[in-house]
């Protein structure tokens, strides 16, 4: 595998790549195989997004995984949902423009850096107003939520998540649904 690679290196060898990577510190970094309960968690999580999105007819798009954050020049990071608001992406591009929420559905193997590393990447990124890190385990949902200077965290595991901006809500409950 390479080691450091610029962000061009890096898009253009994962287009040769059967898996799917992240890059961490300009390496690349494999994402693993996800367990059904995990895909269908995020696959709730992207819908109640664009749902909420699309009833409040904000200037947002809810994007499903494979959409690129850059954190910075070394560090490109693919959550599993992201809102992105006001101008939309090109349809060819890979990176959302203006994230305002990042959501990633927790897994054994991501969860260590998703609740440390990616938190406090996430956040160096201006845009970026709310983080969620869900379990895929339990109905839990942590809610990370920039306010001034501070980040601000609730678990959430009953009712909803208010997430302004842009100014939608979360059912925590719909989420979790039938889901055992």
């Amino acid at each position: 595998m390479p080691q450091r690679l610029s962000r061009e290196e890096f898009r253009r060898w994962a287009e040769g790549q059967t898996g799917r990577y992240e890059r961490m510190g300009g390496e690349p970094v494999a994402m693993s195989p996800e367990k059904v309960q995990h895909v269908r968690i995020k696959t709730r999580i992207w819908a109640a997004l664009d749902r909420a999105i699309t009833t409040a007819g904000f200037d947002c798009e809810a994007l499903g995984d494979g959409v690129t954050i850059e954190v910075d020049e070394d560090t490109d990071y693919e959550p599993d949902a992201v809102v992105n608001c006001g101008p939309r992406a090109p349809p060819d591009g890979v990176c959302a423009t203006n994230p305002v929420i990042v959501v990633e559905v927790l897994s054994p193997r991501t969860q260590a850096i998703d609740t440390s590393d990616k938190l406090a990447d996430y956040f160096r990124v201006p845009s970026i107003q709310h983080y969620l890190i869900v379990s895929a385990r339990r109905r839990e949902i942590i809610h990370h939520q920039r306010a001034g200077e501070d980040i601000v965290s609730r678990v959430a595991n009953l009712g909803s998540i208010r997430l302004d901006p842009p100014g939608i809500v979360l059912d925590v409950a719909e989420i979790y649904a039938g889901l055992g």
